[in-house]
């Protein structure tokens, strides 16, 4: 029976972030956390596998402290057990050092089948860390997953790429990054939810991970975020036929130097 890890990250609501319309600054003051959108999609994975064939799931996040409002949530969704490094130095961590702190952890939580994690995450999307995860472990590592079927210890997958889908096999373990495409979460049952108050979870000390100091300084530093906000000119061309009123167009946008 397969042993799986999903490795999620515990995001801001995008919806519930505003623009300051004066200097496009967010305001994220109201804003509630949520596992990311992908990620959601890895443990519901995760869970069907585990229905249909037994074995045992086990989450694992990297994050500020705030991750601690998240395990609830996850152990509801399907993992027995769910583990976390809380640490401000995540706030800042791009998807090189968070690839480091997740392998350093799964090093130590002891071997898996396979370890599944989203495409990209709500927040940056840079789609870093499954690779980067795959590649400090050893693994072989399947992005961009739309279906997958696990037997014994062959993984099949299907892959959805720019213009084409690709049918792929791999002998776990192994590193997958699921699409939106591969299945429809479920909303935790009141059982579940219930349930789950009553699973382990255990802290994992980032210092415990024997990860330098230079491991841990991102190689990319995000200085800033601002909001986009697009303004309209609401220019209406109302000729009675189109091919006037498409002609005005291409003149209006040659004239802002547009060709």
């Amino acid at each position: 029976m397969p042993n799986l890890l999903v490795c999620y990250k515990w995001t801001l609501d995008e919806q519930d972030i505003k623009i300051n319309p004066a200097d496009l600054s967010l305001d994220s003051s109201r804003a509630k956390g949520k596992i990311s959108d992908f990620d959601r999609m890895a443990l519901e994975e995760a869970a069907q596998i585990v229905e249909k064939q037994g074995g045992a799931v086990d989450a694992l996040s990297y994050g500020t402290p705030a991750v601690k409002q998240s395990l609830k949530d996850v152990l509801s969704r399907g993992p027995n057990k769910v583990y976390y490094i809380a640490d401000a130095s995540a706030e800042i961590a791009d998807g090189a050092v968070t690839a480091k702190v997740l392998a350093a952890a799964a090093r130590k939580l002891g071997g898996y089948d396979l370890i599944l994690v989203g495409e990209g995450s709500s927040d940056a999307f840079n789609q870093q860390t499954g690779p980067r995860l795959a590649a400090l472990l050893g693994l072989p590592c399947v992005s961009f997953v739309a279906k997958m079927t696990l037997e014994g210890n062959t993984l099949t997958a299907t892959r959805k790429l720019a213009d084409c889908t690709e049918q792929v096999t791999v002998t776990t373990p192994a590193v997958v990054q699921v699409l939106s495409e591969i299945n429809k979460p479920r909303i935790p049952s009141m059982k579940q939810v219930l349930g789950a108050s009553k699973k382990p979870s255990g802290e994992i000390k980032l210092a415990d991970l024997g990860l330098s100091p230079q491991e841990l300084a991102p190689k990319a530093v995000r200085k800033s975020v601002k909001g986009f906000v697009m303004s309209r000119k609401n220019v209406i061309y109302k000729e009675s036929n189109a091919e006037a009123n498409v002609q005005k167009l291409v003149a209006s946008l040659a004239a802002e130097g547009l060709r």
